[in-house]
């Protein structure tokens, strides 16, 4: 497959961009504590992915094993989980293997998502075999044995299926879902409160509320809203394809893939529900259909955008880095790229309130997502040909 078939849109993330127009988790038994130490100006600052194993297929996903093992998950879109080991090397023999129960065939369709909970119970998300719903279920990694949880319709469009998955400090699960796919959000999903479309959702599952296979908390800022789902924690999301908590404030921090003006990063403090980020009456920083916007609505806009096409196709967000390794270099900043053009992005919040970014290196192209073991060192994996990086950080000059 040529790299200019990738860019039409056969490849996992670039139709999370462009495909419009054709149609935490929980540590080990001894984690590292978040650094409180601020890293120095972005200016000065540099990033390097350095690969550290090859062979994977399709990664679609990345979380620390919670078993002491300092192990790390890479999720293969296939319906495939492999384990990693600094020590060891890529696994030969997968931890998981649900391909039977996945609908891998399409583009941005397969195995999405995986977090792991503090009791070590297993969740993933992927896109159902049998009607491409998406679907969150929890899972046994001794036997892949699944139990089905929740379940959104999604079958008008192959796009646009989110499926990040993490744990936030609350200790709910949070679940990010995409528009419903197609161009110019078609299904109005983004705005609509009656529809898991273009949301990230907060349920607690450690528990059961019948006739749910897990509760709602009651925190929640739709409970109780006539018309709303009570699942949803955060609204007007276009593709939320990775997010991630910040381990030392508990914040948020949304990777949103544009329309085709812009790529955005969103930021929420933590416990902040409720918030409508805009999509598809504004994309990015910007009004995007006027028919959408509503008088008297509050809209927060993104932190950090960049315009899509110029500058790049699909942000894949990353973390907030809180490792010991580089914290007194990178501590408190936020690293995303772009599947395009594999620009290092880097975000950070001042004192004042507001943000900063610059770039600060290049990754590979094609990657699909960061994440980090269980120390808080940062990943990268590349959908082609299917590699794991490991990030550093150094000083420039």
């Amino acid at each position: 497959m040529t790299r200019r078939h990738l860019r039409r849109g056969l490849s996992l993330v670039a139709v999370l961009a462009l495909a419009g127009a054709l149609l935490p988790t929980a540590s080990s038994a001894e984690p590292a504590e978040p650094q409180a130490a601020r890293g120095v100006p972005l200016s000065e600052l540099t990033a390097t992915a350095t690969e550290v194993a090859t062979g994977l297929v399709n990664p679609t996903a990345i979380t620390a094993l919670n078993d002491g093992s300092g192990r790390i998950l890479v999720v293969e879109k296939r319906g495939v989980v492999r384990a990693y080991h600094p020590r060891t090397g890529l696994a030969a023999k997968p931890v998981l293997d649900i391909s039977d129960k996945v609908n891998g065939a399409d583009v941005e369709r397969g195995l999405l998502g995986l977090a792991i909970a503090r009791d070590r119970r297993a969740y993933v998300a992927y896109t159902r075999k049998a009607d491409s719903a998406v679907t969150l279920a929890r899972v046994r990694l001794d036997t892949g044995e699944l139990t089905e949880l929740l379940t959104q319709p999604h079958s008008e469009y192959p796009n646009h299926n989110g499926g990040q998955l993490a744990f936030g400090p609350d200790g709910y699960l949070y679940w990010g879902i995409g528009d419903g796919g197609g161009a110019a959000d078609p299904l109005a999903s983004g705005q609509r409160l009656d529809t898991l479309l273009g949301k990230i959702l907060r349920i607690d599952v450690s528990r059961a509320c019948r006739p749910l296979r897990y509760c709602v908390p009651a925190g929640n800022p739709f409970v109780g809203v006539a018309g709303a789902r009570p699942e949803i924690w955060a609204y007007g999301l276009r593709n939320p394809w990775r997010f991630s908590f910040d381990p030392a404030d508990g914040s948020l921090w949304i990777g949103d893939v544009g329309q085709g003006r812009f790529e955005e990063v969103d930021h929420l403090a933590a416990g902040k529900g409720g918030a409508n980020l805009g999509w598809s009456c504004k994309e990015g920083p910007v009004v995007f259909n006027q028919e959408r916007c509503k008088e008297g609505v509050t809209y927060t806009d993104p932190i950090f955008h960049y315009i899509s096409g110029a500058e790049g196709c699909a942000v894949i967000g990353g973390h907030v880095y809180r490792g010991r390794k580089y914290a007194t270099l990178a501590g408190g900043t936020y690293l995303a790229t772009d599947f395009c053009q594999g620009t290092a992005w880097a975000v950070r919040k001042k004192a004042d309130g507001t943000y900063e970014s610059a770039r600060i290196g290049e990754f590979p192209l094609d990657a699909t997502t960061f994440g980090t073991d269980q120390y808080g060192e940062l990943y990268l994996a590349d959908e082609q040909p299917g590699r794991l990086h490991r990030i550093s950080f150094a000083r420039k000059g």
